[in-house]
């Protein structure tokens, strides 16, 4: 049975227009915070963010283990790219902070 939201008019929308409705505004919303943040922001922003992906790998792996301990082998392989993806965006984040920081560094002669 499809449950299906009930727009202001009182039109009937279905759950999957209304759910990548939100997931486009969410895209907006994010290119327009992400591009209006000033360069004085950008290095405690990243470590920001740093820490939001630490979390979340933390749920990832518990997505793999729930896998291995006789869930499905969607969360296993869907919390392994999470886990991979997440490292990457930890590590990168970690490589651009250590540059930005390096620029505000005075240079020896």
């Amino acid at each position: 049975m499809i449950i299906s939201t009930i727009a202001a008019g009182g039109i009937a929308v279905s759950p999957i227009i209304f759910q990548l409705t939100i997931f486009v505004l969410a895209i907006a919303v994010g290119y327009y915070v992400v591009w209006s943040v000033t360069p004085a922001l950008h290095t405690p922003l990243m470590a920001v963010t740093n820490a939001i992906s630490s979390v979340i790998i933390v749920g990832a792996l518990i997505a793999v283990v729930a896998g291995i301990d006789g869930g499905s082998s969607i969360s296993t392989w869907t919390g392994s790219l999470a886990v991979l993806l997440c490292a990457i965006n930890i590590f990168g984040g970690f490589l651009v902070t250590q540059r930005m920081l390096a620029m505000y560094k005075k240079k020896s002669k």
